[in-house]
């Protein structure tokens, strides 16, 4: 070294090595950074988009349907088409096509099917990525079109399962547009299944179906565990409809989201807010029954295991008595325990029944003739939330099934709908399992 300089540092091969270690692992922890995704990409590739997803969004309802070259044309093609190009381009389908509502049902449900790489597309077509779709007439495709040009986010959790599940097999989807068209003034009783999707077979002549629903957007990550379609119940005369539900919070959460409801159940009736909060939890079987004689085409019961403190609901029904006579009906007492209000010509429209000492029937139209003094038993299975029963075209004779439901459901049997509520997780008990069951015969 020179003079006043510092002593020197030998410089080995050692000590190089041990300086460009650290770098050494960097770069390695880099290059894994960079290539795992591409890796992750190759070994789990994501669905592309396809047009089915963009006509989910502008849906109330779409339903997949399984192609059958050996068949006729179906109506919808011969309508959409014209029975020349229904003929030629039905030939040529071999595995799904589809069918959806719009928002505005009136206007008509379009035809989508796979659009045929070199070939022409069907006189008035709108071409959607890789389907075509034929419109119910000018206008409605000219508002599709509008609506597609909108920017919109990609599809998530059960809508984008939902997808996936229509471009693969028979299956169903809806939003709560199509579930207000379709049951009218029952919509509100349906807050459970704002929005759903249904993969749908057959099983010895049934139609069977599973899937999920929402009450909410449908934007949940992660789908409900797997619900098996119930077993054949068949429901006799004079039954129409069983309701049968842990929670009578499932059935009135539609009531009490509508605020006009809400404030007339109140007033009317006197169901505040602390009746609601201790009915939310009561176990319930609600009934409909033909009536073959009388004022009334059917009678309908509520069977509800009330909560503890007796009391309160003694004065509950002394404040709806009140009310009940305010309106001009007349209270009687037939029996013991057992009170019906009539019009002032002795028609009975109502009234209530205690069963035991916190199980209570309300019921609407005559007095129920075949209940026991101890009450039904509540028959809703442990694995479910909540079962449904009705016979369709029994409920169809006597005008008291929504006109808009599907003609399958209209001219079915019976029918089997129930749901098991997703248990903990963000929604609150807003996602469902879904399972059902139809009889044509």
């Amino acid at each position: 070294g020179g003079a006043g300089g510092g002593p020197a540092m030998p410089v080995t091969v050692h000590s190089l090595r041990r300086q460009a270690e650290p770098l050494r692992y960097t770069l390695i922890a880099l290059a894994l950074l960079l290539a795992l995704p591409s890796l992750l990409l190759a070994l789990f590739p994501r669905r592309l988009a396809t047009g089915l997803d963009r006509l989910q969004a502008d849906a109330a309802l779409l339903q997949s349907f399984a192609a059958r070259p050996g068949d006729p044309p179906p109506p919808l093609w011969m309508d959409r088409l014209g029975p020349l190009e229904a003929q030629r381009f039905w030939a040529q389908q071999r595995r799904l096509w589809w069918q959806f509502w719009g928002p505005h049902g009136d206007a008509g449900s379009y035809l989508v099917i796979p659009a045929s790489k070199g070939q022409l597309p069907p006189a008035a077509a709108l071409a959607v990525d890789d389907l075509w779709v034929i419109a119910p007439s000018p206008l409605a495709r000219q508002l599709l079109a509008q609506q597609l040009s909108l920017q919109r986010r990609p599809s998530r959790g059960l809508d984008q399962r939902c997808t996936a599940t229509l471009l693969q097999r028979t299956a169903v989807h809806w939003n709560g547009i199509a579930l207000a068209q379709m049951l009218g003034p029952m919509a509100p009783f349906s807050a459970l299944l704002q929005q759903g999707c249904l993969q749908l077979s057959s099983d010895a002549g049934s139609l069977v179906w599973t899937g999920e629903a929402d009450a909410t957007a449908g934007t949940l990550t992660a789908a409900p565990a797997w619900l098996a379609p119930p077993a054949r119940a068949p429901m006799a005369a004079p039954q129409l409809l069983l309701l049968q539900g842990q929670r009578l919070d499932l059935l009135l959460r539609g009531l009490n989201a509508s605020s006009l409801l809400r404030t007339t159940l109140a007033e009317r009736y006197g169901l505040g807010p602390e009746q609601w909060r201790r009915l939310k939890t009561a176990p319930f079987t609600l009934e409909l029954r033909q009536e073959p004689n009388g004022p009334f085409r059917a009678g309908l019961q509520l069977v509800v295991d009330l909560p503890p403190d007796r009391l309160f609901w003694d004065r509950w029904l002394a404040d709806l008595s009140r009310s009940l006579e305010r309106q001009g009906l007349e209270r009687h007492q037939p029996l013991p325990r057992l009170t019906s209000w009539s019009r002032p010509d002795g028609t009975v429209v109502g009234g209530w029944r205690w069963l035991a000492t916190r199980r209570l029937v309300w019921f609407l139209g005559p007095i129920p003739a075949s209940l026991p003094p101890s009450g039904p038993q509540m028959a809703a299975p442990m694995d479910v939330d909540w079962r449904l029963q009705l016979r369709p075209q029994a409920l169809a004779q006597v005008a008291l099934l929504p006109e808009p439901l599907p003609l399958v459901v209209r001219r079915a049997q019976s029918v089997q709908l129930q749901g098991r509520l997703e248990r903990g997780g963000a929604s609150g008990g807003s996602q469902s399992s879904v399972s059902g069951r139809l009889e044509l015969r």
